[in-house]
């Protein structure tokens, strides 16, 4: 005779539940190494726009571009809720695209697709194939002359001394151009309150934000306004 083998219902609903088990500690753990990845990118994706601007910065004398003709013709629109002006950079992706290989680095892989990625404040369309979704808070205004925090047409120096000259809750004594930031993940603190439900608390990363600076270093800033 024969010998037959095979898994008693008790054994199957054991291994599936042990398999649930292990599903349910391993999840987050791959989330959070799939986050880790993505913010590395973003990482890189601000270096090599940094990298851009610096070769802008050689090709112009070092001045900064002043292109709030483009900004205001891409569709300057600032809001009342947050972020209190404009910081979309649409106009720098075109200033750019001669020293930025593609249009993808204008966008972290964790904002693209995300709810934060659609909204208004944060997608700026240049046409159909060149999207931005960073923030550019030194180029957020279409102040004439250029207001002191603003960098438009200004040398590094320059910004610098204005900024020193005129303290604010953001800086209030920048020592260099390592201590000033040019770009940032888009992020909508919990504390504001005109943030929209859903946004309030979003950010691009969980718990903080990629920082560019006008050296081109890249440092990580952890704001507990964000989850």
């Amino acid at each position: 005779m024969r010998a037959s083998f095979g898994f008693t219902l008790i054994e199957l609903l054991i291994v599936i539940a042990i398999i649930a088990i292990l599903l349910a500690i391993l999840f987050p753990v791959l989330v959070q190494a799939r986050e880790s990845a993505r913010q590395s990118v973003c990482v890189q994706h601000m270096r090599q726009i940094g990298q851009a601007f610096w070769m802008y910065l050689q090709d112009y004398d070092e001045r900064m571009p002043d292109r709030r003709d483009l900004k205001r013709a891409l569709g300057y629109r600032p809001w009342s809720s947050w972020p209190p002006s404009d910081p979309r950079c649409g106009w720098a992706g075109m200033v750019l695209e001669p020293y930025v290989r593609h249009w993808g680095v204008w966008s972290c892989p964790s904002v693209a697709g995300s709810i934060m990625g659609e909204v208004v404040q944060v997608k700026q369309v240049v046409d159909a194939q060149c999207i931005t979704r960073y923030w550019m808070w030194r180029f957020d205004r279409l102040d004439d002359p250029v207001a002191p925090d603003n960098f438009w047409g200004k040398t590094p120096d320059q910004a610098i001394a204005d900024l020193q000259a005129n303290p604010s809750q953001f800086y209030a004594h920048p020592e260099s151009i390592s201590d000033v930031e040019l770009m940032v993940d888009p992020y909508f603190p919990r504390t504001v309150r005109t943030v929209e439900p859903p946004l309030r608390g979003r950010a691009v990363h969980r718990g903080g934000r990629n920082r560019l600076f006008l050296d081109g270093h890249i440092r990580w800033l952890r704001d507990i306004r964000t989850e």
